[in-house]
């Protein structure tokens, strides 16, 4: 057995945890103070016996298996890895320039996106559900990159591109006419519930692993207004159709009442933003346990940076109109048990700050607990995952360690100690 702090960890141990094969000795993790994303406790005196990147055991430490690297993290709170279900990876971020995804090619597009993978993975966050680009597939290649190890980053589960009606909210609009557009940029773009029929199969074929509607305006897209329906109960239900019987799920970007209703009663998994929501949209999500994955951080960076760098007034007014409604919106939601998982439309803000969203959380209505659970055992619940998001047996040894306590001040989260992916440690 061999023993080691991290106050004496050396970058061997480093390089050998991060590419130790799944076949490589155990790893056996000392905690502190433990939470599991799943139970409302914080244990003590727990050990974590990791095999072939899963995790194997949780109990009480005693003896250490035969051959296993031990990590003494005693001095830590660990968590799960973060989930994030709403990021865009495989873009070039938001700014003052309407032109900069069209401008940026498919390959430099894509090594942007392996750094942002890179900076989300050191912040903690292990695990993302990316909603999709405006290089159609690029969020594919990344994905698929990471996994063969090409590139450091968390685990992407990725929609390949938006589905929108022609000048809506996911397409890139005022740049050029829009059917001047690169063809990549159009992949989900479609007029007709046929067509977004086709283009759900398309994307699902060509490596999507759910799928992004627009069904209403974007506050970031010139020409549409969040408030407004751009996809029909009957358009959306085209969709779903077809990823339900692929066995996929659905998300739905909708700000306005009305666009999620619509969403929700064409049996979308999802909504995205849900910045408008009305009492009788929030009552219908939760009858039908549609999920919430509202981004109630960012409108405060938009204001801030966005007024300072320039951006568009279309969007500086539309941030205004939305921010307030949507945080009174999650704070109603909260209070009727709504199942709301954590999302924070990164990208619109820059990559790695993730964590900041749990301030607003916990301001606005959750607890600290389950501000972390919406962000690991309760996310992995939306996304349809069981191998993510708790620390139990079975699922991927993907961890994050933090000295101070989380549950008395959430903001600890904005910079984690260490982050252990697949039983690998990244710092």
């Amino acid at each position: 057995m061999r023993r080691f702090r991290y106050e004496y960890l050396t970058a061997a141990l480093a390089v050998a945890l991060t590419a130790a094969p799944a076949s490589a000795e155990p790893v056996y993790i000392e905690a502190g103070r433990l939470i599991d994303g799943v139970s409302n406790k914080v244990r003590t005196g727990q050990c974590i016996t990791i095999e072939a990147e899963r995790i194997k055991a949780v109990g009480p430490c005693g003896k250490a298996p035969d051959g296993a690297t031990v990590v003494d993290w005693s001095a830590f709170t660990v968590l799960p890895g973060l989930i994030d279900l709403h990021t865009h990876l495989a873009d070039l971020g938001q700014s003052a320039d309407l032109a900069a995804p069209m401008k940026a090619s498919p390959s430099e597009t894509a090594l942007v996106g392996a750094r942002n993978a890179r900076v989300t993975l050191d912040a903690g966050f292990t695990s993302v559900r990316d909603v999709g680009t405006y290089r159609g597939l690029t969020d594919v290649a990344l994905r698929n990159a990471i996994d063969r190890g090409d590139v450091p980053g968390p685990r992407m589960w990725v929609a390949g591109a938006y589905i929108t009606i022609p000048k809506g909210g996911g397409e890139l609009n005022g740049v050029v006419p829009n059917e001047q557009l690169p063809p990549d940029m159009r992949l989900g773009v479609a007029e007709t519930p046929e067509e977004a029929a086709a283009k759900t199969t398309y994307l699902l074929d060509h490596g999507a692993d759910f799928i992004k509607t627009i069904a209403t305006g974007a506050v970031l897209a010139i020409g549409t207004e969040p408030g407004a329906v751009e996809l029909s109960e009957d358009y959306l239900r085209a969709v779903v159709k077809v990823a339900h019987a692929r066995g996929k799920r659905v998300t739905a970007h909708a700000h306005g009442a009305e666009g999620i209703r619509n969403a929700i009663n064409a049996e979308v998994d999802s909504i995205e933003h849900a910045s408008l929501a009305d009492e009788a949209a929030l009552q219908l999500a939760k009858k039908n346990g549609t999920w919430l994955a509202m981004d109630i951080y960012n409108g405060t960076y938009i204001d801030d940076i966005g007024t300072k760098e320039g951006w568009p007034e279309e969007y500086l007014r539309k941030n205004r109109e939305t921010t307030d409604t949507q945080r009174a919106a999650f704070t109603r939601a909260v209070e009727l048990g709504v199942n709301i998982g954590y999302a924070t439309d990164a990208g619109v803000y820059p990559h790695g700050l993730n964590a900041r969203q749990f301030r607003n959380m916990v301001k606005y209505g959750m607890t600290p607990m389950q501000a972390i659970q919406s962000a690991t055992g309760r996310a992995s619940e939306e996304m349809g995952r069981s191998d993510v998001g708790a620390i139990v047996p079975g699922r991927y040894a993907d961890f994050v360690a933090v000295k101070a306590d989380p549950l008395a001040d959430i903001s600890v989260l904005e910079k984690i100690d260490h982050v252990m992916k697949g039983g690998a440690l990244v710092r």
